[in-house]
């Protein structure tokens, strides 16, 4: 086969391989009932919220429940046990045989989120050793020490915004802000922000199983191109190098090795895009709740100390992230279940963050909730979220100063929820400030 052909080819055989088999046999399968399918036809169509019901079905089929290409679980303990267990390493394959072999010949050239050696879906030694340089520099301190200049972003990003017209929350200040934090943690220079917004957004899916050809061709090209640009980015910091994080993180080393160009690449592409994908939908899903039950705002406003815990119920309550995949490694039992070599478990967050057993009246937004920290949201164990202090912050940052400065928001109809299924929140989120 020619080199032409085959790369015209192979694009066409990721996709029915990664794609288009999975996504035919789920609709079929949801047709049949199945309740994995079933969440993967409602999460296109659907608010979290509104998979409430799904939820609580999975978790009444037991531990875990058979889906259509997984093992399902809603539990909040099985989720946690799977997150934290040695006998699973993270990502999901295509199985064995042929399938196998033809998403390995047709491997992408660009970095790809759920492919090594991206921080999601490596497993020790490897991880451990990116982690370690990674947190080295993304410390606690690091993080709290930017809440003063994220809260003049804030500030910033609301006196452009019109308190008397409609604005869309969504796209100039819940997506705003976390790109201009992530940016300067990251050394990204003011004029190439935007750039890194759209690339990001238009990334996004890429953790989606069942994409359509064409929006598959669209995030190839966006991965392609967050690809070079990061390269152009790295070799900007190597040349001149600042006191963001990301050029601390080019200079770390342990025992004298540093991350290889294609580790960094990966390493700092998933910190920069998940610096600002997820806390895009915290934000978002935080002021569509707290505005839909304004006695909770009321609580806020005479107790500001729980603005921190306000944001953990925002994030069990309608969590950024909806669901994440674990792959077997060794026979095994979980909640007594017996799991061979090779399974692959669902693991649905969002539903363990409802589970009635941990939370009481799991439905209900509560901000004074004394246990909504327990949610799972970040995910567990060793792929436990490297940015949720991050996250925290700028949520608790950015929740707290637009209802300060805006008690009267009201919301206005027209809010759209992303496309995406894994990541959850609002595309626009139109609303009148109120002066």
């Amino acid at each position: 086969m020619g080199f032409a052909v085959r790369d015209a080819v192979k694009p066409v055989v990721r996709w029915g391989v990664r794609h288009g088999l999975p996504r035919a046999a789920l609709l079929a399968a949801a047709r049949r009932g199945d309740p994995q399918a079933r969440l993967f036809v409602a999460s296109n169509a659907l608010p979290t919220t509104a998979l409430s019901g799904l939820f609580d079905e999975i978790r009444g089929g037991g531990p875990l429940v058979e889906g259509a290409f997984s093992k399902v679980t809603a539990s909040h303990a099985v989720v946690r046990e799977v997150l934290t267990s040695n006998d699973f390493r993270s990502g999901v394959g295509v199985g064995s045989g042929v399938l196998a072999r033809l998403a390995e010949w047709s491997a992408p050239d660009a970095l790809h989120p759920m492919a090594p050696p991206s921080l999601l879906v490596t497993e020790p030694p490897d991880h451990t050793r990116y982690r370690r340089l990674v947190t080295g520099v993304f410390t606690a301190r690091a993080v709290e020490g930017l809440r003063e200049r994220t809260e003049r972003m804030a500030h910033e990003l609301l006196d452009a915004l019109d308190p008397a017209g409609r604005v869309d929350l969504a796209g100039e200040y819940c997506a705003l802000l976390p790109v201009m934090v992530i940016a300067e943690v990251l050394g990204v220079p003011p004029e190439q922000r935007r750039r890194v917004l759209e690339l990001g957004t238009a990334a996004a899916p890429s953790l989606d199983m069942g994409l359509s050809w064409r929006r598959f061709r669209r995030v190839e090209a966006a991965l392609a191109a967050f690809d070079a640009w990061l390269a152009g980015h790295l070799e900007r910091l190597r040349a001149r190098p600042g006191d963001d994080l990301l050029s601390r993180l080019v200079a770390a080393r342990e025992d004298g090795v540093g991350l290889s160009e294609v580790e960094l690449r990966a390493t700092a592409g998933l910190v920069l895009a998940a610096g600002f994908e997820t806390t895009v939908n915290l934000l978002g899903n935080g002021i569509a709740l707290l505005r839909g039950d304004p006695g909770q705002l009321a609580v806020l406003g005479g107790e500001p100390a729980r603005w921190p815990n306000a944001v953990e119920e925002v994030l069990r309550v309608d969590p950024p992230v909806l669901l994440t995949g674990r792959t077997c490694v060794r026979d095994t039992e979980v909640a007594g279940v017996p799991v061979g070599a090779g399974t692959v478990v669902t693991v649905v967050l969002a539903g363990a963050n409802r589970d009635p057993l941990v939370f009481a009246d799991p439905g209900r937004f509560d901000v004074r909730r004394v246990n909504a920290r327990e949610h799972i949201a970040f995910s567990a164990g060793r792929h436990h979220c490297l940015g949720a202090a991050l996250a925290r912050m700028e949520g608790e940052v950015g929740l707290r100063v637009l209802f300060e400065r805006f008690p009267r928001l009201r919301l206005l109809p027209g809010a759209v929820h992303r496309s995406t299924r894994v990541l959850r929140g609002y595309a626009r989120l139109p609303a009148v400030l109120g002066g």
